[in-house]
């Protein structure tokens, strides 16, 4: 009865994946996929990478600065294109600025330019991975729109990160005529399927990351970019689509609870429902809600009750094996245990259904994978995708299960070192 109760519980409260539709979600999924590139109200901002796309463009083999810069972690480093990748020559690992303390705009950039300038004497231009929301101009560089994972420097948003990089590298006396190509990392991560390719001939490519948070971008017709005029209509560019705020999934009474007890309740509501830093707490409140709801004995109701946090690879551990040492173990006996476990598997079946809505929708947009020669590859990055029990193989299972409706075809790809690789060949073609 463990698993038909689960079942019963998540279809009341709005939350059981078997009762989502997900063709009307694709529909939805791809309406404001256009909306966003005719510069319409749209909650997908589609923003232009203005990085020409052409699988057939050599990059030079030659030696280029790029840089990394997201989550806590900022990376700087020289490498060099090789077969299938990148060779890595040298490589600084430093904190993100603005984790540890709200940082000034000119603090920002100073500490910027100093992780950089041991580098930047390498290459003319360099290949900027900046994984914030960005608006991005046809010079390439960006303007960022805000700071998310708990970056604080308040006075950088607004401002262009690569004049304000140049800037502060000139006042140590150096690189003053350097530039550098700003990109975000789902972007880099498609230029990565571009420039390593496989032995298959794909389609197309579409950068997807799924970690702590998600987005995806891929290539489109320039003629479809209806907001920006000017574009060459017979050419193709990548496109940003920022689909971890995407809002046209309908959300569960528990979604909703859940979202209203985080610092921005109402933003990024699609990435609260599939991606790292959300799936481990969101799976703890289903838990506690379903021990009010009576689905657990007094025992472990008690015991959940005074759980304070769940990580999602804890999450994962106890999918893997429940017996397992890990916060719920001893606070779920017998068949308490089955019914926790059924609850938070059918909540990562719904994160993996939605994923697959959200790629099978940039699939069917991006005009390729009708012939199954050529599928389109889609570069996955990311520890929840990969590291988190049985995700990928649902992740699997869903899509294609879409795409067989749709008449298209697809393939999840992995490409090492993609991040560093996609902002080399940014760097590089300038």
């Amino acid at each position: 009865m463990s698993r038909k109760s689960a079942v019963r519980f998540l279809s009341k409260n709005g939350m059981y994946w078997g009762d989502l539709k997900p063709k009307a979600l694709v529909a939805r999924f791809l309406k404001e996929m256009d909306q966003g590139l005719a510069g319409k109200a749209s909650t997908l901002k589609m923003i232009p990478a203005y990085i020409e796309v052409d699988a057939g463009k050599a990059v030079p083999r030659k030696p280029v600065t790029v840089i990394d810069a997201g989550g806590t972690n900022f990376r700087v480093a020289v490498v060099e294109p090789a077969a299938g990748g990148v060779k890595v020559l040298r490589m600084d690992h430093h904190p993100m600025p603005g984790v540890e303390r709200e940082l000034s705009k000119a603090e920002f950039f100073e500490t910027v330019a100093g992780y950089v300038a041991p580098f930047a004497d390498v290459s003319e231009t360099i290949g900027f991975c900046f994984s914030y929301p960005s608006e991005i101009f046809p010079d390439r560089d960006g303007r960022l729109i805000h700071f998310v994972k708990e970056v604080k420097a308040k006075e950088v948003e607004g401002e262009k990160i690569g004049a304000g990089l140049h800037a502060a590298l000139a006042k140590k006396g150096a690189f003053a005529a350097k530039r550098s190509v700003i990109l975000n990392d789902t972007v880099a991560t498609l230029l990565a399927g571009f420039f390593a390719g496989a032995s298959k001939a794909y389609g197309s490519y579409i950068g997807f990351i799924l970690g702590t948070g998600t987005n995806t971008a891929y290539v489109e017709r320039n003629a479809a970019i209806l907001k920006v005029p000017g574009f060459d209509p017979g050419k193709s560019q990548a496109i940003n689509i920022e689909s971890g705020a995407w809002g046209g999934m309908p959300r569960g009474r528990l979604d909703l609870a859940f979202d209203a007890t985080l610092q921005d309740p109402g933003s990024h509501p699609f990435e609260k429902m599939i991606s790292g830093a959300y799936l481990g707490p969101l799976a703890l409140s289903v838990f506690k809600a379903a021990a009010k709801g009576g689905l657990v004995s007094g025992a472990a109701a008690s015991k959940l009750g005074a759980l304070t946090n769940l990580e999602t690879r804890d999450l994962g551990v106890f999918l893997a094996d429940p017996a397992a040492p890990g916060p719920l173990t001893g606070a779920v006996p017998g068949e308490d245990v089955d019914t926790l476990w059924y609850l938070a598997d059918a909540l990562l079946d719904r994160a993996a259904l939605l994923a697959s809505v959200n790629l099978a929708s940039v699939v069917i947009q991006s005009g390729s994978g009708t012939d199954p020669r050529h599928p389109v590859g889609i570069v996955a990055e990311g520890s929840t995708i990969h590291k988190l029990h049985s995700f990928r193989s649902k992740i699997d299972f869903h899509l294609k299960g879409l795409l067989d409706a749709y008449g298209r075809h697809a393939e999840l790809l992995v490409v090492e070192n993609a991040t560093l690789t996609g902002s080399a060949v940014a760097g590089l073609l300038g």
